[in-house]
């Protein structure tokens, strides 16, 4: 009998950091929607609640390998002072199904969430977009202000949160030559060019009137059906963009209770993949808006550059 583990390659958080940077993982994703891979094939996630939060099953199946990461949500963790997503990816053969690899699947969700958004964002967002508004001052917050530098100019980031503590301190780690970045409140959105959206937020943050025609919003902060960021009216005036039908109908609240007030239709909404491949023009005439809740693929794309040094260049 073969020793699995002992044959499999081992990517600590480390060195998962060490084989794939941000502008890889962007390319990496957007090669695999233009290459033709349809996120509708992508199998269903399985989401369980436990008694302490929720155990996540997310299985894909792109190019060399199928993958399957766990991932746990729990809330409470901060508090701990632990991540409130955690996880582990396993890779494997595509033909044989052997595992081939365990890799830090926390690092690899800190690092995929805001490459997918800086993936669709680099194909909808104004191209001399250099104000950035975050709502959110965990690693999603800090990780997509990187991930927003990787796809356009930025000059100013106004970081909003509950904490001020918390904020000053995703401030601080952020800084950097020549940024103009500080605390911000929710009345920046009015001056912003893109907005990240990646809180635990149950209500919108902001009103829809403060949002530019010229604006580019992604709200990445939950996959439940009664949980939004944004505000049905935006919605009802925006782009909107989700990674799929599926997903958006199923898991995605912000779109879901637009569609219950009335703002949105389900023929309103746009899959990625027709961004990605130019079958769906971007619409600069009013804001964009990009749902995400996390699917399996993307998660694999990523894993899959990081083990072949392959960005998808």
């Amino acid at each position: 009998m073969s020793d699995v583990i002992a044959a499999m390659r081992i990517l600590d958080a480390a060195a998962l950091r060490a084989r794939i940077d941000m502008p890889r993982a962007v390319r990496a994703l957007q090669a695999a929607l233009r290459a033709g891979f349809d996120p509708d094939d992508d199998p269903p996630r399985s989401i369980v609640d436990v008694r302490h939060g929720q155990l996540l099953l997310m299985p894909a199946d792109l190019g060399r390998y199928a993958g399957q990461k766990l991932a746990t949500v729990a809330p409470s963790n901060p508090a701990r002072g632990l991540e409130r997503i955690q996880a582990v990816y396993v890779v494997l053969d595509a033909e044989s199904l052997t595992p081939v690899a365990l890799l830090d699947g926390t690092e690899l969700t800190s690092l995929r969430t805001p490459a997918m958004s800086a993936a669709m964002l680099d194909l909808v967002a104004e191209p001399e977009a250099t104000s950035l508004v975050v709502f959110g001052t965990g690693p999603q917050g800090i990780r997509h202000v990187e991930a927003m530098r990787a796809i356009r100019p930025i000059e100013r980031v106004r970081f909003i949160g509950r904490d001020r503590a918390k904020a000053l301190r995703a401030v601080a780690e952020c800084a950097a030559s020549g940024l103009d970045i500080a605390v911000g409140d929710a009345g920046d959105v009015a001056e912003a060019d893109l907005v990240v959206c990646a809180t635990t937020a149950r209500e919108p943050l902001f009103d829809a009137d403060l949002v530019r025609d010229r604006a580019a919003l992604v709200a990445v902060g939950s996959h439940e059906r009664g949980v939004r960021e944004l505000p049905g009216e935006l919605l009802g005036r925006a782009q909107v963009i989700v990674e799929t039908d599926r997903v958006a109908r199923t898991e995605a609240g912000d779109v879901i209770m637009a569609f219950d007030e009335g703002h949105l239709s389900p023929a309103d909404i746009v899959p990625m993949a027709r961004i990605a491949t130019g079958v769906v023009e971007v619409a600069h005439d009013r804001p964009r808006v990009v749902k995400t809740c996390g699917m399996g693929w993307q998660d694999l794309a990523v894993a899959q550059a990081a083990l072949d040094g392959d960005g998808g260049a």
